[in-house]
């Protein structure tokens, strides 16, 4: 490709629910483009994006791929985001970094919660929609327009209407041309055909729906639609220019992805009049200094792949930036842009365009690298937080640290994933966005770190605490020969105001001399770290120690610790143990027709409702409750489940409470069977 400028740059994300064809339209626009020399398909996995082992064995996407290449003079990066719901941060990355977004719509099923999400993640950039499929039977655009338009309003603008869908002359008709044609199988390219007059009526209907969007992008349009009048050929190109760049209007093109009908025309429309980089970056120089945002990150036995968009100026080989959020220096010894897996090595990159570097050590996803005066970072990236936990543990004891070591790079590359070693519960835990993203993750550590995992349900952090006074002594007495070894103490235990142990002493006469207080108190910390009911830490606890003895010669701060902690395990049991649960704060936001179900199932899950309001997304409510943590494990598959893929939430620990005297028996029967075990 020759040597390009900002404005001859397209950068368009596709995006959409699983399975309404990104990957095979992307692979469509790179055929015909001469990319590539064979029309690939996801579902024998073969195609130019879904080139990791995992999305050619699943059948799907699970990560963002880069494609580029040239039509009619201007470079088009492709970014095909996944539209499964685990993989949601991925979309939300590439949209980010995307001047505009196309979201792909099955012509069959029509307007879907990935179609109303890629929408959301679509919002503040131009943005069209491709109904892809027409040609497979029970497809139905009449029906799939009309639901995008009711969804998402009068911006939704029909370009390139099909008729005789699902059948072998499936054709085409531009509402701004007035050109009528069909498009050969093998190439895409168009044969001008007649328009049955069983079609005009509907084409009319189409041509005033195409009249109302396009209006709203002048004054002079919208007095002309008023009237009643038609819209010349260049008065529809200029409107829908204008209307995609100030994002007015999302035009709807339709076609086939595998049969190529529609293709070109949606090429030659991105080319002409999707927008450039420089549209949306009012304040880029392409003569400036040079600025990357890093959206992406992929991590492997070979290394580290950082992609990223150059946000001003111009990237060159070999040139050293200073990574402004982290504070390290990197060298560009490398530039590459990617057609999938295959890398195309580059000496340098302008203002809008998108490439990845290898071997950058200190730089990861959101972070901004400048040169010169460049010392502002970018506007980070929102991922979605993850709240499906599960403990994860490799089948084999001496794969520990091979586990560890393979997170850690898969943490690299997917900003929706935690890891954390949970040395209470001894148990290493991972959460993500769903069982699939989870699933995905254990075959990564298998095929690409060698170890093999299992994941279980985590255990939950209990605390213990008590419920009423009570007082005990403790004494330890021991005689082995030479110094022996003796403390005494008399303790009140009760209930405590503060989180830990409050510590008091009110001894008199000098019972227990001074210089042992600080062994007591010490003893009983190390004691309450197991509880003795099943365990679990001591929490809330307020210790008087009142009176005991001391011997001259054989007591020491070993022998006090000891006293202390017979003590506590003779006080405890006597002062009604409790156990007490982590409750956390739900933030449940979902279509407002899911309300009443909702309510019913936090119930089920022993929750409060603190609050009901309306939601800023119309048509939503958002739901504030307080629910113990042990039910909340699995909660985002099952909320997903309950709300159709729409509902989401925040969950976040609040304090711990008494668990009902049925969830404390379990509990402390599993803490009976670990300890046998």
């Amino acid at each position: 490709m020759a040597k390009i400028t900002s404005s001859q740059i397209r950068n368009i994300c596709l995006v959409g629910h699983s399975g309404d064809g990104k990957t095979s339209f992307a692979e469509a626009m790179l055929y015909l483009a001469k990319v590539t020399d064979r029309l690939g398909k996801p579902s024998e996995g073969n195609t130019v994006c879904d080139f990791d082992p995992e999305e050619i064995k699943r059948g799907y996407s699970i990560s963002t791929a880069l494609a580029s290449l040239e039509w009619n003079g201007k470079k088009i990066n492709i970014l095909d985001a996944p539209g499964m719901f685990g993989f949601a941060g991925e979309a939300k990355a590439a949209a980010a970094v995307a001047a505009s977004t196309v979201i792909v719509v099955d012509a069959k099923s029509g307007c879907k919660v990935g179609t109303e999400l890629a929408w959301e993640y679509s919002a503040g950039k131009p943005k069209a929609f491709f109904v892809n499929k027409i040609d497979d039977e029970n497809s139905n655009f009449e029906n799939t327009f009309n639901g995008l338009r009711e969804q998402f309003g009068t911006s939704v603008c029909p370009l390139l209407i099909p008729f005789n869908e699902g059948t072998g002359e499936v054709g085409l008709y531009n509402l701004i041309t007035d050109e009528v044609f069909t498009c050969e199988k093998k190439t895409g390219k168009r044969i001008e055909i007649a328009l049955p007059d069983k079609y005009k009526d509907k084409i009319e209907e189409y041509k005033l729906a195409l009249y109302e969007s396009l209006a709203v992008t002048s004054e002079e349009l919208m007095e002309k639609f008023l009237m009643e009048e038609p819209f010349t050929e260049e008065e529809k190109h200029h409107a829908l220019n204008s209307g995609l760049l100030n994002g007015d209007i999302a035009p709807v093109f339709a076609g086939s992805a595998t049969d190529l009908a529609g293709i070109r025309f949606f090429l030659d429309t991105a080319a002409a009049s999707f927008v450039s980089p420089l549209d949306m970056m009012k304040y880029a120089d392409e003569n400036g200094d040079t600025q990357l945002f890093v959206f992406k990150v992929l991590s492997d036995n070979f290394g580290k792949k950082v992609f990223f968009k150059v946000m001003n100026g111009t990237l060159k080989k070999d040139q050293v930036l200073n990574n402004i959020t982290t504070g390290q220096q990197e060298k560009f010894s490398k530039i590459c842009i990617a057609i999938g897996k295959k890398e195309i090595e580059v000496d340098e990159l302008v203002t809008g365009d998108i490439g990845y570097v290898v071997k950058l050590v200190n730089t990861g996803v959101n972070d901004t690298l400048g040169n010169g005066n460049a010392g502002n970072e970018f506007t980070k990236i929102e991922f979605p937080s993850p709240y499906y936990t599960m403990a994860i543990k490799p089948v084999s004891k001496n794969d520990e640290d091979k586990v560890s070591q393979g997170i850690v790079r898969l943490l690299e590359e997917d900003p929706t994933l935690r890891y954390a070693n949970n040395a209470e519960t001894k148990q290493m835990t991972i959460s993500g966005m769903g069982d699939i993203h989870l699933d995905v993750v254990c075959s990564k550590l298998k095929s690409r770190y060698g170890t093999a995992v299992e994941l279980t349900e985590p255990k939950i952090a209990y605390r213990e605490t008590i419920k009423k006074s009570i007082s005990v002594e403790g004494k330890h007495k021991k005689q082995s020969g030479g110094s022996g070894q003796y403390g005494h103490v008399k303790i009140t235990f009760s209930p405590g105001e503060e989180e830990g142990l409050t510590f008091t002493q009110s001894v008199v006469g000098g019972n227990v001399p001074k210089n042992f207080y600080p062994a007591v108190e010490k003893g009983l910390q190390e004691a309450m770290q197991k509880g003795v009911l099943a365990g679990f830490p001591v929490v809330a606890l307020k210790a008087d120690l009142f009176d005991g003895s001391y011997h001259p010669v054989d007591s020491n701060e070993i022998s006090f610790k000891l006293a202390a902690k017979l003590a506590f395990k003779e006080g405890l049991p006597k002062a009604s143990p409790v156990i007490l649960e982590p409750v956390g704060y739900l933030k449940c936001t979902i279509p407002t027709a899911y309300s009443g179900d909702i309510m019913g199932d936090v119930s089920k899950r022993r929750g409060r409702i603190m609050g009901m309001s309306e939601s800023t997304r119309k048509g939503y409510t958002v739901i504030e409750a307080e629910i113990p943590s042990a039910e909340m494990t699995v909660y985002a598959v099952q909320l997903r489940a309950m709300t159709q893929g729409r509902g989401t939430y925040t969950f976040e620990f609040v304090r711990y409470e008494e668990a009902p005297a049925e969830v404390a028996q379990k509990v402390i029967a599993e803490a009976k069977k670990d300890a046998e075990e």
